[in-house]
């Protein structure tokens, strides 16, 4: 007779369980550098479409332009009213605007225009490109000897990278913009708030979070295609790896700014 298993020996132990979030973790990474390796040899050997571009561009852009534009003002007009607080009780107005516009130019537009973009378009590019492994479409690629990355991967890569900075300029113009309304509504006056931008702004503001946007770019495109092409069992692998697509980007996105803060910033003193 075969003997029952055990509650405590059908239970992985904690050390195999580390280990297997280990190997999971370095098979993410060697996966997502493979594929990163592999767009670069495509572009550099002039295997883009520029209209394959061109649609991606399109498509990304128009459908994640109102749900960053959305998130922008809502945050800026939240953030200008507990800003507007403050300078109304120690009776300053004087930096209201130079502070909404320096945080999102440099922290708040950037990371969650790229957490709405992660939402919306990592989302489909996994979903789409899972669905097409399930029903075999990237293995009859493969079989007309048309290579998946350069067919499917790096105009979407291309296209997140493009497209983001785009988008991310849009949510500081929204931003900035539904802080100056709700200031106002608060009692401070438009021209402290507009001169403040000129106070404390600088054109390396913009230049920051445009490089910041452009790795988050790079990070949601990359992880969306990966977490797509390694999608397995049918309509179920495909929720999974879309839910994933969207986890990991989030995570990477708030990991990478943490780096790129003080590289960028050059304001990082070591012990």
């Amino acid at each position: 007779m075969q003997r029952a298993i055990t509650k405590e020996e059908g239970t992985p132990t904690k050390p195999s369980r580390i280990l297997s979030l280990l190997q999971a973790g370095l098979a993410f990474v060697g996966d997502n550098a493979t594929l990163a390796a592999e767009s670069a040899r495509a572009l550099l050997g002039g295997g883009l479409a520029l209209r394959d571009l061109v649609v991606q561009m399109a498509s990304l852009g128009s459908d994640s332009i109102w749900i960053v534009v959305v998130i922008a003002s809502a945050t800026g007009a939240v953030f200008a009213y507990y800003v507007a607080n403050i300078s109304l009780s120690v009776g300053y107005t004087g930096f209201v605007g130079g502070s909404i516009a320096y945080a999102f130019l440099n922290e708040l537009g950037p990371v969650l225009g790229s957490v709405a973009f992660a939402a919306r378009v990592g989302a489909a590019i996994a979903a789409e490109i899972g669905t097409m492994v399930v029903t075999e479409q990237v293995d009859a690629l493969r079989a007309m000897a048309v290579s998946p990355v350069r067919y499917l991967v790096l105009p979407r890569l291309l296209a997140c990278i493009t497209m983001l900075p785009l988008l991310i300029v849009f949510a500081d113009g929204a931003g900035i913009y539904g802080g100056y309304l709700f200031a106002g509504l608060r009692g401070v006056p438009h021209v402290d708030y507009i001169n403040s931008i000129y106070t404390y702004v600088k054109p390396f503001d913009l230049i920051n979070g445009l490089i910041k946007s452009i790795c988050f770019g790079a990070i949601v495109g990359l992880v969306a295609c990966q977490q797509g092409l390694r999608t397995q069992g049918g309509a179920t692998g495909v929720g999974r790896a879309t839910t994933s697509s969207v986890v990991w980007c989030v995570l990477l996105i708030f990991v990478a700014d943490v780096f790129l803060t003080p590289l960028l910033t050059g304001r990082v003193q070591l012990p």
